[in-house]
């Protein structure tokens, strides 16, 4: 299965290299329109190139099965439209969402991965807790949480729903400077798709006092399913323009992505950070993209990405605490995982007036 969305959802940079690419086609057309030699050079480019064969097929089934399947709705007089059906279908056995077919009048997307997450989150839930006097910093929306009777607890909260958009350091350091007086932070990630690595890095880096490892990666070198290079360590970096470092609490869903899965991998294991919700969407996979010969392309997952205990983070994140949303606290009106952060951090502060000192 597939689900197509519309062009505008594309990187700009992308769009202009199709765009480009069929102006030309426009004064001379230079591409291969057969069917079955488009067919088979995506499912080669797939073979060849694409890093989780042997881990996204379904079970007991190979990508020759795969080709074997489709081959036979592919055929020399079928329309660009039925094509690009087919190639979606045959793609779509991946389930991943770096995994694409774009063409000029059409964008495949998969996500099927993205299950479960209205038990997690809702969106009307967390515009309670933002209400109408939030702030806007780039792609992040922020506030001290008052709703609820939590004016009095000093906890910020911070939504970020997607990396796809403009966040610069001066987003970040703005409104963390403006939410400086709490004495904790809430950063909502939930259902947040991914979009720039650079913005997972800049934001990152703010709870980053040091340089640390947070895993490994490594890359196709070959055309065999298991060719890759050696392990490359990969870091989070440290922040140079201050650190916050009091209690954070991440909150996280199956639809969390890509560049907010790595936003998750560089955050977990910091002392101050706590990761809460459900285990995260996965796409650890760094992606690259490839010409068809009828000019169309298709994207795919060129690396894999580890955390420091040697697991493949894409199929997703554990959460530090798994909460989900409870039906009471939905009919009240109340997001469940915002009140366990609330409560978790309001009972790290009692716990650190009771400890006793070393002089005791």
């Amino acid at each position: 299965m597939f689900l197509k969305v519309k062009a505008p959802l594309l990187s700009l940079c992308l769009i202009a290299l199709i765009v480009g690419g069929f102006s030309s086609c426009l004064k001379k057309d230079k591409f291969d329109r057969s069917p079955i030699e488009n067919y088979n050079a995506l499912w080669r480019i797939i073979d060849e190139h694409y890093a989780f064969l042997d881990m996204k097929l379904p079970a007991d089934s190979s990508w020759q099965d795969m080709y074997d399947k489709y081959r036979p709705l592919v055929n020399e007089k079928m329309s660009e439209d039925s094509l690009f059906i087919v190639m979606s279908k045959l793609l779509g056995e991946l389930n991943d969402g770096h995994v694409n077919i774009v063409a000029p009048f059409d964008y495949a997307y998969f996500d099927k991965w993205k299950d479960d997450t209205d038990l997690y989150y809702q969106s009307k839930l967390v515009d309670k807790y933002l209400g109408d006097n939030y702030k806007i910093a780039g792609s992040l929306r922020y506030k001290q949480i008052d709703y609820n009777n939590h004016s009095q607890d000093s906890i910020a909260y911070i939504r970020c729903s997607s990396f796809n958009t403009s966040l610069s350091q001066a987003n970040i350091l703005a409104s963390l400077s403006r939410l400086s007086k709490c004495r904790a932070l809430i950063i909502d990630i939930r259902n947040n798709g991914g979009g720039s690595l650079s913005n997972s890095d800049k934001l990152s880096s703010t709870f980053t006092p040091k340089d640390r490892p947070v895993g490994y990666t490594r890359y196709k070198t070959g055309k065999g399913h298991n060719n890759f290079s050696e392990k490359i360590k990969i870091y989070a970096k440290k922040g140079k323009y201050g650190v916050w470092q009091r209690p954070v609490v991440i909150l996280t869903d199956r639809g969390v992505y890509s560049a907010a899965n790595d936003f998750v991998l560089k955050m977990k294991g910091l002392p101050q950070v706590l990761i809460l919700g459900n285990k995260t969407g996965g796409g650890g996979g760094l992606p690259m993209s490839s010409e068809l010969p009828n000019g169309w392309y298709v994207r795919y997952s060129s690396t894999q990405t580890f955390d420091l205990q040697g697991r493949n983070i894409e199929a997703g994140i554990e959460p530090n605490l798994q909460v989900k949303l409870k039906k009471g606290d939905v009919q009240a009106d109340k997001d469940t995982l915002i009140e366990v952060a609330i409560a978790y951090i309001k009972q790290f502060y009692k716990d650190r007036i009771h400890k006793p000192s070393n002089n005791q």
